[in-house]
């Protein structure tokens, strides 16, 4: 019998089952929030206030006037972070969940930036988490994908929906590159997603014995840096040899 090269998955679709596979070593499951969704859980429940520059036409694209849903605009998501508020509503801690699909910016295309790509979320909410669990985690998971000889580093930064928030960089060929956001949950988030009173399934007392920690980086920008590419456009040319 002679065998038949049917083909092989995209890198992204790859990459999504790698991290889905080294993630639930450490007990994280996946979980996806939908590609449109309500200005609440894409930006209201994340803390993003309604003049941050995020909501301009200039970066999100919106739905035509009358498509709504409970009340709320309705847009595609310009980031995953959307299935942090739907996990937490139908579900009671703890919550280890990872989430990955596309994101839709209003961006002009260039080498490095595209309109429509891939992000990969994280969430972790029990009670007593720590930013340790959250850098022992990112530690982990990009020594696994990188390789254990990779370097990564932790900086203070800021994110509305986090509290603190730190950005991670990993040594990668001679320089350090930032590749992940990420911080311990706010507590607004964590009510927004948790209490009964947004939807979810605890009293407001119950919603604080729990913390967490949510983290988010872009898998074109990972591929490219581990595969040597170097224009994020190659990943939607529909070239097979690609």
């Amino acid at each position: 019998n002679t065998q038949k090269n049917l083909g092989h998955l995209h890198p992204i679709t790859q990459t999504i089952q790698q991290f889905t596979d080294i993630f639930s070593e450490i007990g994280f499951s996946l979980y996806n929030g939908p590609e449109i969704d309500t200005e609440w859980k894409i930006f209201d429940a994340l803390r993003v206030a309604k003049d941050h520059p995020a909501r301009d036409a200039q970066d999100t694209f919106w739905m035509p006037d009358g498509y709504v849903r409970d009340g709320q605009k309705l847009l595609p998501r310009t980031h995953t972070s959307n299935a942090q508020i739907k996990c937490m509503n139908e579900n009671v801690p703890p919550i280890r969940i990872i989430s990955a699909g596309k994101v839709f910016r209003n961006e002009a295309t260039d080498a490095t930036h595209e309109a429509e790509f891939h992000q990969l979320e994280g969430v972790c909410i029990d009670k007593q988490i720590s930013i340790a669990d959250l850098k022992n985690t990112l530690t982990y998971v990009f020594k696994k994908y990188f390789g254990d000889d990779i370097q990564v580093r932790f900086r203070a930064s800021y994110f509305p929906f986090v509290k603190p928030g730190i950005e991670v960089d990993i040594f990668w060929k001679d320089r350090w590159l930032e590749v992940c956001g990420a911080g311990l949950m706010h507590e607004e988030v964590l009510q927004h997603g948790l209490d009964k009173q947004y939807g979810g399934q605890l009293s407001s007392e119950d919603v604080k014995q729990y913390s967490g920690f949510a983290f988010g980086m872009g898998l074109e920008r990972l591929v490219m840096l581990k595969y040597g590419i170097d224009d994020i456009r190659d990943m939607s040319s529909g070239d097979i040899r690609f």
